[in-house]
């Protein structure tokens, strides 16, 4: 089909393209290497998503089914399609096949003959194959390597020496998806993004540039320390907003309609920034399309995070092209506001205890740090300057310091992990803000109708095998109950509660603890300039520090951010709310409208939660509190009619789990 020059310019990102362009992405097939039967697959796609739909495997969310499906990293796969070629198009003499994104070891045939061999996830690939094509039918097929076996063959290659902290660190690959401690282990495989033959005339392009609306972050000594802050149009902004992880564990079943509603959300709940993690992927051009028109800011990380990455030649070659068509690809979205190297890995390598886990000294320690610096503080500094011609900052690492260190309080961007991992109250914000908070966060259970998609009945009780399947955190639960216990209830009493009733208990406790501590950071402007929530979304179905679910359920947490992030309110609680004065309330749901709710109570309640089931949508407002003889309205943003779901709806209050 013939596309616009524009279009193309815009897809290749090359000073030279071709007027004619035919999209290679039906009629697909794949099989695991060594077999002999060929099932239908989708492109663009992963092997785990065309195994499910093919009825090969159960569903990899539901339940512990994970656990069963480790086969699939270690196994090579192979996909293919036939196309046909004119003998019009032969006689061109061009013809170039062009791949947005391969996931991510791959060898591509033409008509059996080898054209290709893909290693990183993170670039688009390209070949000339005209000598290879005869008119009439063709086939193209790719071989994808195990990426699990080849990052381990690697390591083996490179003992005594072990890269910190897994074999991921040598593909160029989305680290996340070889587990993470809110995310499955699914390394997988696939034709990730789009396929174009092209061919015909080659046109030379002129890259214009577009205008750059200039956010500065400034870096300045005071006396205290050094600061970390975003000036938007001259002015200081303080910064509210959260941290991004991919969409999905399985990357192209995140939609355009995915990124629309998150990224809508996130703008409702009052937020100007978004950090884009450096353990998932570069995003898709429609994510910052969408945070250009919502004027959402972009933190953007290269995709490096928690580990050393290798130091050799072929390594950085390959790292540099991926910068280089990142950077092309990138560089003309305004929103984007910051480069940054990587995720907490310098903290890491000074505070981990690495050089002693994996034995690195000496002379082995100094060259990994050395590779580590060549990479970060002197190669990415200087490919950012070459590839994005806008003078955007530059910063090696995130965090500059780690929440066990003084410093960090007084200097540059923190993640501040004393809450959660450290068992620290929020109240420790009093005295621990930093000057720019870029990771942070609360626990809690996703909304019980997601809940309800991953377990059988059966498997609905506080801490069954399906429950704990769906917590990847270290003694996740047990920190939880602490925070639980601390401000709610006490946990020798969790036996007492139904899965959903612990589930709604959860999350009034991560509304509770987020609410009070942004209230707290807010406090300490202009000393702080910025907090960013861990994290925004989750990439599956899971218990973890979002504050949107998987299903893209709005847990209380987010309705938390967006009373702080809309209202600055700088206001904390007084008393925990184990301590608050209780009154068992008769909730009533006094008047539903097609897309609004009026409730009404006959005593003080606290933490009301109305639930809606598994509906598209969210309420305006949730986990509220609610005075004897007063109204509510909320409104509901979604396609179904409340009236139709008044039957399902559900109403739980603290009181009905404190005084149980």
């Amino acid at each position: 089909m013939i596309r616009s020059v524009i279009y193309l310019f815009l897809q290749l990102f090359s000073p030279v393209i071709f007027a004619q362009q035919t999209e290679l992405n039906s009629n697909w097939q794949f099989r695991q290497a060594g077999t002999t039967k060929w099932y239908k697959a989708s492109v663009p796609g992963t092997v785990h998503t065309d195994l499910y739909k093919n009825k090969l495997i159960p569903n990899p969310f539901f339940a512990a089914n994970e656990t069963g499906l480790e086969w699939i990293d270690k196994a090579d796969w192979e996909y293919k399609k036939v196309f046909s070629v004119s003998k019009e198009m032969l006689m061109t003499k061009e013809a170039v096949i062009y791949f947005e994104g391969l996931d991510t070891y791959a060898t591509v045939f033409v008509n059996n003959k080898p054209v290709l061999q893909a290693d990183n996830m993170f670039k688009s690939w390209q070949a000339d194959i005209w000598k290879n094509l005869q008119a009439g039918e063709n086939e193209l097929r790719l071989y994808f390597h195990s990426s699990k076996n080849r990052v381990d063959s690697m390591a083996k290659t490179k003992l005594p020496v072990i890269l910190p902290d897994n074999s991921r660190v040598y593909a160029r690959k989305a680290q996340y998806q070889f587990g993470w401690d809110w995310g499955p282990k699914f390394v997988g495989a696939g034709i990730w993004k789009k396929i174009y033959l092209m061919y015909g005339e080659r046109i030379e392009m002129i890259n214009v540039e577009d205008d750059y609306r200039s956010v500065q972050l400034v870096q300045e000594k005071d006396s205290i320390g050094t600061g970390f802050y975003f000036k938007k149009d001259g002015e200081p902004v303080y910064i509210k907003g959260a941290n991004w992880i991919p969409a999905d564990i399985f990357l192209p079943s995140a939609k355009k309609q995915d990124y629309r509603t998150l990224l809508l959300m996130a703008k409702d709940a009052g937020m100007n920034m978004l950090r884009v993690w450096g353990g998932g992927i570069y995003e898709d051009d429609y994510f910052y399309e969408l945070c250009d028109s919502l004027e959402i800011m972009v933190w953007q990380d290269f995709m490096f995070a928690g580990g050393m990455y290798p130091g050799d030649k072929d390594f950085f070659s390959n790292v540099k092209a991926e910068v280089k068509y990142q950077l092309t690809r990138l560089k003309k979205f305004n929103c984007i506001v910051l480069w940054c190297g990587n995720n907490e890995i310098d903290e890491a390598w000074h505070h981990w205890g690495w050089q002693q886990q994996f034995n690195l000294h000496r002379a082995d320690s100094a060259r990994l740090w050395n590779d580590y610096t060549r990479l970060f503080r002197d190669s990415l500094k200087t490919w950012v300057k070459e590839f994005d011609n806008k003078d955007r900052p530059y910063v090696s690492t995130s965090p500059q310091y780690g929440w066990g260190n003084p410093l960090s309080y007084k200097n540059g961007d923190s993640h501040y992990w004393g809450l959660w991992w450290g068992l620290e109250g929020w109240e420790k914000f009093k005295t621990h803000t930093g000057r720019f908070i870029s990771e942070w966060g609360m626990q809690a259970m996703p909304d019980y109708s997601t809940v309800e998609k991953y377990t059988s009945v059966n498997e609905r009780y506080i801490n069954s095998p399906a429950v704990n399947a769906h917590q990847k955190a270290n003694d996740g639960f047990k920190k939880l109950n602490h925070y639980v216990n601390k401000y709610f209830f006490d946990s020798s009493q969790l036996y007492k509660l139904s899965l959903e009733e612990y589930t709604y208990l959860t999350q009034c406790v991560q509304y509770y603890i987020l609410k009070n501590s942004i209230a707290t950071q807010m406090s300490k402007q202009p000393f702080n300039m910025g907090t960013l929530i861990w994290q925004l979304n989750d990439c599956w179905p899971v218990t973890s520090w979002s504050i949107i679910d998987y299903y893209k359920h709005p847990k209380a947490g987010f309705y938390a951010v967006k009373h702080a992030y809309q209202h600055m309110d700088t206001a904390t609680d007084k008393l925990y709310p184990k301590d608050l004065p209780i009154k068992k309330a008769t909730i009533k749901i006094k008047m539903i409208t097609r897309n609004s709710i009026t409730i009404e109570t006959d005593a003080d309640a606290k933490y009301i939660s109305i639930g809606l089931g598994d509906v598209d949508g969210y309420l305006s407002d949730n986990y509220f509190d609610l005075k004897a003889n007063e109204e509510k309205t909320l409104t509901y943003n979604g396609s179904k009619d409340l009236r139709l779901l008044k039957n399902k709806i559900s109403i739980l209050s603290l009181a009905d789990i404190l005084l149980k």
